[in-house]
């Protein structure tokens, strides 16, 4: 079974849609603050695909853009001011930021409150200590929504979760912990063969390396849920996951298609987070 995204961001934008009208009615205009520095193709491709979504649920965005050669100091006191703004419910700063920019200064500048993407510190803490401290990264979240939505239950099953990044690996392997699941994390240090073994003997995979082939036919043994939140492109420029969603849907209980499973959802995701800010 393909576990699409659509339905589940479809859920979530009918949410927000819901507590959108009240919040009208208070008087508040939702507003997101986009920082971008430059003009990355990508990061104004996911720029605009942001300001989309946010246009059909009804949230404001500012944007604000500086030369790719803008100074670290000058940046800062964007974030700064943006952090004092009472109009401003949620920064979402695009990265990754040019060299001469210190990334975890930046990251870490952002109030926790408005953090609406997960990357500062203190974000993380909450995702670690299990409190409202911050957001949790929306890849992450975006993940976990997909199993609840599907009534895939977590509780007590075995999850192997492979890649230890921050902006995945380990703050969805926190939340699945959190869940209640039982849960074993692989990286590029773990033996291949140990790699497929721990993934026959789990429930649930959770694949987040960006690199095709990470998960195969030799990693499952039929009954297992497979999330794919790695982005590739093949040899045609095709997009594609770190499984072959096509080779393995007969052979797992479900699994995320990529596009159009994990990444269908983050934006989405992103969205709920600006509203929840506005408390």
């Amino acid at each position: 079974m393909l576990l699409k995204g659509k339905e589940v961001a479809d859920k979530i934008n009918e949410e927000i849609l819901t507590r959108i009208e009240r919040i009208y009615e208070e008087g508040i205009v939702p507003t997101l603050a986009i920082i971008r520095v430059g003009n990355n193709p990508s990061d104004i491709a996911y720029e605009n695909g942001a300001i989309k979504k946010a246009n059909m649920l009804g949230i404001k965005v500012e944007k604000f853009i500086g030369q790719e050669d803008i100074l670290e100091e000058d940046l800062i006191e964007i974030v700064k001011a943006l952090n004092k703004d009472n109009d401003i419910h949620g920064i979402l700063v695009l990265r990754p930021l040019p060299k001469h920019i210190d990334d975890d200064i930046i990251r870490n500048t952002i109030a926790p409150e408005k953090d609406i993407d997960g990357i500062s510190d203190l974000s993380m803490a909450g995702v670690f200590t299990n409190t409202n401290l911050g957001f949790p990264p929306c890849t992450a979240e975006a993940a976990v929504s997909i199993l609840k939505h599907y009534n895939i239950d977590l509780a007590g099953k075995k999850v192997v979760v492979i890649g230890r990044s921050l902006v995945i690996g380990k703050p969805v392997a926190m939340m699945l912990l959190n869940e209640n699941s039982t849960v074993t994390i692989c990286h590029s240090r773990t033996p291949l063969q140990q790699v497929e073994k721990l993934c026959r003997e789990a429930d649930i995979i959770v694949t987040a390396v960006g690199k095709i082939g990470t998960v195969t036919s030799s990693h499952v043994n039929g009954h297992q849920i497979i999330v794919d939140v790695g982005i590739n492109f093949d040899e045609n420029g095709k997009m594609v996951g770190d499984a072959n969603a096509v080779e393995l849907e007969d052979h797992v209980k479900g699994i995320t298609p990529v596009p159009g499973g994990v990444g269908s959802v983050t934006t989405s995701i992103l969205m709920s987070h600006v509203i929840k800010a506005i408390k």
